[in-house]
């Protein structure tokens, strides 16, 4: 059977089991992935069935796990890093930027880094800061970084392979409140290009753009605004850094009318920065100017307050409003 159900969780844990199975220079390592399968869960079962030459627990250092992973992507290995949770990313911001980031432009392309960094990320789990953070601005504005966030089961599994395969560095952001809910997987299908864009939800009137859990969030807002007679298109960006652009841009032309959604919050942000582009390269096709929907340019706040923090339908759906009103 080619089709499987599962949730995103366990199709990351599916591709990283084949692509472990299929390249014995892929290794994993982080923080508790072995015997207990990480705090998600993700690694389960992979160190009993690989050994723990390939899969191994780390000491409680991000900059020793990325730093070690740069000598072994030296000596021909595919290492793979697990950063617990999003906000744990910043001891190890230096090797990743300033190394991980470089190596290849300093040797003329002659030294591949093929390193995949995953990191759980965002809101919507009821955690502390440090724990529902979306960081992926710092890493997407350094030259040198591919980064890619699935949101559905199916792009999960094969995109963590995909990021694998590459000779550069791929930081993989994964939608922590997506981990559960389950969807379809073609183990045997063709995958989608790692940086291609995805049309989520096809139509006419408005083109909302996002990625990871806030994909989910766009559809919903999609689904009530059909219900009100509008025809709304949802790109799932899929890729962080490069951006499909051209993918967004066909879209935009159609439509001519933008909304951009993110949890992040919305100062230098990838949204600002996808709403920057848009109006550069479409600004003859629109009929009203590209909105933004963002987080707060807040801390991320205690747990009953993320509901007010985070984006949801009826914040997306006025700025489909408003987009509409021009």
């Amino acid at each position: 059977m080619t089709i499987e159900n599962m949730p995103l969780g366990k199709a990351i844990n599916a591709g990283l089991r084949k692509a472990l199975a299929d390249n014995d220079k892929v290794l994993l390592m982080g923080e508790d992935i072995g015997k207990l399968g990480g705090v998600f869960r993700i690694t389960e079962g992979l160190q009993a069935e690989f050994g723990t030459s390939r899969v191994f627990d780390t000491p409680l250092a991000e900059s020793g796990i990325v730093g070690s992973a740069i000598g072994l992507a030296m000596r021909g290995y595919r290492p793979v890093c697990e950063i617990q949770f999003d906000g744990f990313i910043y001891p190890a911001f230096d090797q990743i930027t300033s190394q991980l980031a470089k190596m290849t432009f300093r040797h003329e392309g002659k030294l591949a880094m093929p390193v995949v960094i995953r990191v759980p990320y965002g809101g919507h789990i009821g955690a502390v800061e440090h724990h529902q953070e979306s960081n992926e601005a710092y890493f997407a504005h350094t030259a040198g970084l591919r980064l890619v966030s699935p949101s559905n089961p199916h792009d999960a599994y094969w995109m963590i392979q995909e990021a694998i395969a590459s000779d550069d560095p791929v930081l993989f952001f994964e939608p922590k409140s997506r981990y559960w809910p389950k969807g379809d997987v073609n183990l045997a299908g063709n995958p989608t290009p790692l940086h291609s864009a995805r049309v989520a939800r096809a139509g006419t009137d408005v083109t909302l753009v996002g990625h990871g859990a806030m994909v989910t969030m766009l559809l919903q807002a999609a689904e009530i605004a059909q219900e009100e007679g509008t025809s709304v298109e949802v790109i799932d960006l899929r890729s962080l850094s490069p951006v499909d652009y051209p993918t967004i841009l066909e879209s935009v032309r159609k439509t001519g009318r933008v909304v951009v959604a993110q949890e992040a919050s919305q100062n230098v942000s990838l949204g600002s920065e996808v709403a920057a582009t848009i109006t550069e390269r479409a600004f003859y096709s629109l009929e009203a100017p590209v909105l933004r929907v963002s987080g707060f340019d807040t801390p991320f706040p205690p747990a009953k307050l993320e509901t007010i923090f985070l984006p949801d339908a009826d914040r997306i759906l006025d700025a489909v409003d408003r987009v509409l009103s021009y």
